[in-house]
């Protein structure tokens, strides 16, 4: 046997991963991220990195990005700073445009989030989460049954 290769040799000797593997390993299942959609109108502005300010509407939005109403689509890729209000503060954020929905809604991904900006927007979701849920039992209790 070469030299070179002799501590190849017995480190195969002891396990054979791939005759005791029963199966291949299971890739985690991606969750998704929790997503709010506001009741009332949320005024939200993108401000790209040429200078460019584009007013719009939060239509959805989580912790990784969200949908915004625009006036037109914005360029796949731009990125920038996106700042909206909401019932917990306001939230600024790094933003990159993704590809448009439609000629006014085009998604967006949060590429950086300071943890305070972060916290806010999680409280802001679940305050959201919970007017709905609440909405939905007053409809439910108010049904004629």
């Amino acid at each position: 046997m070469d030299r070179a290769f002799r501590n190849l040799q017995s480190a195969r000797a002891g396990a054979d991963t791939e005759t005791n593997m029963k199966s291949p390993p299971q890739p985690q299942p991606v969750l998704r991220a929790v997503r709010a959609h506001f009741v009332e109108p949320t005024p939200a502005v993108l401000r790209l990195r040429d200078g460019r300010r584009i007013p719009g509407n939060l239509k959805t939005v989580s912790v990784t990005g969200g949908l915004l109403s625009v006036p037109h689509p914005v360029d796949t890729g731009s990125g920038g700073k996106i700042m909206f209000l909401t019932k917990a503060g306001m939230i600024l954020g790094s933003a990159e445009m993704l590809s448009p929905v439609s000629w006014n809604l085009q998604a967006f991904r949060f590429v950086a989030l300071a943890s305070g900006d972060k916290l806010r927007l999680q409280t802001a979701i679940q305050a959201s989460l919970e007017q709905t849920r609440n909405e939905r039992g007053r409809i439910e209790r108010s049904r004629d049954w």
